[in-house]
């Protein structure tokens, strides 16, 4: 065991014999060799399905079901071997990690000897994860969403060599929540530092699917990295465009700092770059992200002017606009994560490249079949400084001294040329340069012009031979207009027009809002019109989605009835394909054809329309007709991957075997990871077991039902990773609908009784092909308890909390023995307005079935607090568990609040002090509210008798403790602690130091926190402290503020934040927003009447309990 204060280095290997013969000879070496990482390890997965419907992540929905969730990392590090690639040339050095998402680990520089990509040296997750783990360093691939939901999962791997020495590294898997496949190639080629990677995502799924992409690449950084965008780029947006500032310098405040008024301090020092220059980390305190609103270039990139190297990534910006930085900031909040991502490798920056997106989130479309392929590039650059203009063959850096008599060039090259370098003023060329460019050698030179010149009159040409390798001009200040901001879209009822309300509730669900639902817009469109062809699209789509069949049927009927009411050929097939898979779904396969083969008229629709006839061709055994749809549907989609599965079970069942093998041979050539193709060759071999199942799963539509059954037999592997979820049951339940659609329902009766007796963790239904097997079970035999908790797990996810109530009362009037189960039926009876004491009941026997599961004790501890059960109601309740519950983060804050709640602070400042937490993103603040509370309630008991001691406990928390895993930023309030150590003061004897302390409660964050909170109860100590002062006129300014606020939520819509990046609150039980605000409203009030009381007894220590 290494302890944890042990310096962590990852040692990379040496090539193998017969790959350094290949790097000898110029070539590209690719070898895989297990990697020994220093590793602090997550945690098991949670048994528990989370329905995360309303958590805001990263802007977007941070529903994460059904990957089951981890919540905790290892406080200790063990040595891992880790499985690795290595990716080498001449130039630079890849380590790829299979296990953690594909990533890209290391990139290092051989001719610099310097990591273009931050390295970290120990595998230490933190709690960034959509399900939880998440690690620095190198480079991620995000997709569909941010961050990457298989981010700390295995995908499956193929090395390609290609007949020009290329080498690509392929990694694939299907994504855990849409399950659409990804595959991302990392490609080296000899003689060339470019690092291509090449991806392809693929839509398998029968409808359009929302996705971003973003490659992510961590950058080391200090006070002398500098972030570098073209040079048109004058404005940065945040978060869904939610605000704007100038770029590079700030000229507002953003993110709650005022930069101008920062830089305005005073003159930088020598070599430091004004204060409010964005593109140096060094000058954000907090954390903080730009992303790029326009620019005509495709380039940015890094550069550290301490080791005078860095790095360019280009991608073409017709498809590739997204450029952006994220920091977690200087300050202690940044301190604070650089501590849980990192032991020794110090701070990065993100340096995030977006394809089909800009911003996040911002979502773009991928239809039913359709395959998008492109690729981004990176490679290191030195001794130039930041580029200024920058392609695949070279980057360019061009500037003038102040007086304009002085020019210095930098060349950067991709590849070994015989450049001619030229500089220009105007037609006249001042000099030439020759140079043997290379990675290893960049060229740099100053010249001193005859006369003082401008930037905009030069140019720098990069020529080998003939042929422009780059050329640059410097730019004049460019004027371009601010971007707009977004702004929040009005409620369905205050808008006027049918276009507005179709509009927003596409943009609504295009970009997964996680509390704004889409769906009212187009029900409102639905009230105003009855017969809206495309709110009834809309509705019917999402009707299908969650299984509503009938509801889906009913709904897409009324559009086309709109949409044929004049023309019997609308001009969009949607409607009719959508109609087509309801119909499919539900065995209506003639009236399905029908529908398929009209939407095939548009083109738009084409695609999927011949997919599902040629399925629907085999199913029912016409081969020559599915071949002829396979068919068709390769011509709309050339590469398609399902219409070449298609052709080739056509061709085998039609008899013609050299030609399905060899259109076989043909797509594994192509691509050797398709999970669909190894199946049909019998070579399926994949991480993920869910990856076999859904494979059956597509084959079994197809008629394929005896393939489907023996992939699913292999499906249930039992050293797969269980974040990857279970099959569990659900594969006996899908294998036996398949027995049934082949006339064997005692084989059925067979496959169930198995279900019922296979091991449920982390079986977590999703999908309607396992929603459709499960209803045909309940069909087969009511009283199966199994399937009717998973029906009902299933139910809950897709929001029919009502309907899923009903099955899971149901297993549990059958006698489920599942805790799973038990608590699913507690989250459902308070989720639909039932008794709180019947919930509380589930939870009491799932505890009963799975004893002392800190899970349960803690969710159970908040029902108890929806219930309004007192602090030592709740204190017992958590303490029968024994102390071993409280390894939970979560729990043990939550009976640290209960203890200084029931005036146990000392206790509560103990349990604090006791272990280290680790916050989720973005839910940081409750450990640290938890300590602060405990401090002053303890230190108001210490200071009737010992006032030293207690201003002492108060001091040493002003910076927070280390273990708290938190750092104070700088718009927190502090004021009740100042106002507690005034007071402790005062009794001390010390009235100069106890003014100071009251006056330092007043005292806003300055220019690092100008955009205060709203104003909350923690103001309420801001009154206390003019009080304290004897400022009458002060304490009464926010008595009246805390009125006000309390004001405004009485007539605020029950909404939370529409721009919100992270609602960690909104999570467990869907309790009333608007009782929540009327509460808080209450508080307000009731603080601001005993404000005025203290006001007049200006004497009193006492203040208020929060």
């Amino acid at each position: 065991m290494v302890t944890n204060d042990a310096k962590s280095t990852i040692v990379l290997p040496g090539a193998p014999q017969d790959q350094q013969k290949i790097l000898a000879a110029g070539g590209v070496a690719c070898w895989s060799e297990p990697v020994l990482i220093d590793t602090y390890a997550p945690g098991q997965p949670d048994r528990y399905p989370m329905f995360l419907d309303r958590r805001v992540y990263q802007g977007s929905s941070g529903k994460v079901y059904p990957v089951p969730f981890i919540d905790s990392i290892a406080a200790d590090k063990e040595p891992r071997l880790w499985q690795a690639i290595h990716l080498e040339n001449e130039y630079v050095r890849l380590m790829l990690l299979p296990e953690i998402g594909g990533r890209i680990h290391i990139g290092y520089d051989k001719t610099a000897g310097y990591d273009f990509f931050y390295r970290n040296n120990v595998i230490k997750p933190g709690l960034v994860g959509l399900a939880g783990p998440w690690i620095s360093g190198g480079v991620e691939f995000n997709w569909p969403q941010h961050h990457r939901p298989a981010t700390f999962l295995p995908v499956d791997t193929a090395v390609e060599r290609s007949a020009n020495g290329n080498v690509t590294v392929w990694h694939s898997d299907l994504d855990p929540l849409q399950r659409m496949r990804g595959t991302h190639g990392v490609r080296l080629t000899p003689g060339s530092s470019l690092i291509e990677v090449e991806a392809r995502l693929h839509n398998r799924t029968d409808e359009p699917q929302t996705f971003l992409w973003w490659a992510n690449v961590a950058a080391r950084v200090h006070e002398k990295y500098q972030s570098f965008f073209p040079t048109d780029v004058t404005h940065v947006a945040d978060h869904a465009r939610r605000a704007v500032t100038a770029f590079p310098r700030a000229d507002r405040p953003y993110y709650g700092v005022d930069y101008p008024a920062l830089a305005a301090e005073g003159a930088p020092a020598a070599g430091r770059p004004g204060a409010d220059r964005l593109d140096f980390y060094a000058n954000i305190p907090v954390p903080t992200s730009y992303m790029v609103t326009d620019t005509r270039d495709s380039f940015f990139g890094g550069y550290d002017h301490a080791a005078g190297a860095g790095f360019v990534h280009w991608a073409d910006r017709s498809i590739a606009p997204g450029k952006k930085q994220w920091t977690w900031g200087t300050g202690p909040v940044g301190t604070a994560w650089d501590r849980h991502l990192t032991d020794d490798d110090g701070p990065y920056v993100e340096l995030m490249a977006g394809v089909f997106t800009d911003n996040q989130p911002d979502f773009s479309y991928l239809a039913p079949g359709e395959t998008r392929t492109f690729s981004q590039y990176w490679y290191p650059i030195g001794q130039m400084g930041p580029a200024q203009q920058a392609n695949l063959d070279a980057a360019v850096a061009l500037s003038l001294d102040d007086s304009g008599r002085t020019a210095t060039v930098g060349v950067s090259a991709t590849a070994r040329r015989d450049a001619r370098i030229e500089l220009r003023l105007g037609e006249a060329t001042l000099h030439t340069w020759s140079a043997v460019l290379s990675p290893a050698h960049p060229f740099t030179a100053t010249l001193h012009l005859p006369a003082p010149a401008a930037g905009t009159d030069l140019t720098l040409r990069v020529m080998d031979g003939d042929t422009e390798l780059i050329s640059w001009t410097p730019r004049g200040a460019a004027e371009n207009p601010e971007p707009r901001t977004a702004t929040e879209p009005a409620q369905p009822q205050n808008m006027d027009s049918m276009d507005e309300l179709f509009v927003t509730g596409t943009h609504l669900a295009q970009n997964r809002h996680p509390t704004r639902s889409p769906l009212p817009y187009f029900g409102e469109m639905l009230r105003r019109d009855p017969q809206d062809s495309r709110a009834s699209t809309a509705l019917g789509a999402a009707e299908y989605r969650i299984g509503h069949y009938a509801r889906a049927r009913d709904l897409l009927e009324n559009a086309l009835a709109r949409l044929t009411r004049r023309n019997l050929n609308p001009p969009s097939g949607e409607a009719g394909y959508r109609l087509g898979l309801v119909l499919e779904r539900t065995g209506r396969f003639d009236e399905a054809r029908e529908r398929f083969g009209k939407a095939a008229w548009d083109r738009a629709w084409a695609h999927p329309a011949h997919l599902a006839l040629a399925r629907l061709a085999l199913r029912s055994g016409d081969p020559a007709e599915a071949l002829r749809h396979a068919g068709a549907a390769l011509a709309t989609e050339a590469t398609s991957p399902e219409a070449k599965h298609l052709r080739f079970l056509a061709l085998e069942r039609l008899g013609r075997p050299t030609e399905s093998t060899a259109l076989l041979s043909d797509i594994l050539a192509a691509d050797p990871l398709d999970p669909v193709a190894q199946a049909l060759a019998g070579t399926l071999n994949v991480a993920d077991p869910k990856t076999g199942l859904a494979v059956a799963c597509w084959l079994a539509r197809a008629g394929q039902w005896q393939r489907a059954l023996d992939l699913a037999g292999i499906a249930d592997a039992a050293d797969a990773h269980p974040a990857f979820g279970s099959p569990g049951p659900l594969l006996h339940y899908l294998r036996a609908s398949w027995l049934e659609e082949m006339l064997d329902p005692e084989a059925a009766a067979a496959e169930r009784a198995r279900a019922r007796r296979a091991d449920p963790t982390y079986a977590f239904p999703y999908g309607l092909d396992d929603f459709d097997a499960l209803q045909r079970a309940l069909d087969a035999d009511p009283k199966d308890r199994v399937a009717h908790g998973l029906l009902g797990c299933w139910l809950l996810d897709a929001g029919r909390t009502a309907d899923a109530m009903g099955h899971l009362e149901k297993a549990v009037a059958h006698g489920s023995q599942d805790p799973v189960v038990w608590r699913n039926a507690a989250l459902a009876t308070v989720n639909t307005g039932g008794d709180p004491v019947a919930a509380d009941r589930y939870f009491g026997r799932a505890l009963e079935l799975a004893p002392d599961d800190a899970r349960l004790v803690f969710e159970r501890s908040v029902l108890a607090e929806v219930r309004g059960l007192p602090a030592g109601e709740r204190i017992a309740a958590i303490e029968q568990h024994g102390p071993a519950v409280l390894d939970r983060d979560d729990l043990a804050l939550r009976y640290a609040n209960l203890l200084t709640e029931a005036g146990r602070a000392q206790d509560a400042l103990a349990l604090l002090a006791s272990r280290s937490f680790q916050p989720f993103e973005g839910g940081e603040g409750l450990a640290l509210a938890a300590y602060d509370r405990a401090a002053v309630q303890h230190a108001r008991v210490l200071m009737e008798e010992r006032p030293t001691a207690a201003a002492a406990l108060l001091r040493d928390g002003i910076e927070a403790p280390a273990n708290l895993g938190e750092g104070r930023h700088p718009a927190d309030s502090m004021a009740e602690r100042f106002v507690a150590l005034g007071d402790a003061l005062e009794l001390a004897g010390d009235a100069s130091a106890a003014e100071e302390a009251w006056n330092r409660a007043l005292l806003p964050g300055g220019p690092l926190a100008v955009d205060r909170r709203p104003v909350g109860p923690a103001d309420y100590w801001r009154g206390i402290a003019f009080v304290r002062l004897g400022l009458p006129d002060g304490a009464e300014d926010v008595w009246r503020q805390l009125e006000a606020r309390a004001s405004e939520l009485d007539s605020a819509p029950a909404a939370p934040d529409y721009f919100a990046t992270s609602l960690p609150e909104l999570l467990l039980f869907n309790t009333h927003t608007a009782s929540a605000r009327a509460a808080a409203a209450a508080q307000l009030r009731q603080l601001a009447g005993q404000g005025r009381v203290l006001t007049t007894h200006a004497g009193t220590k006492e203040g208020a309990s929060l």
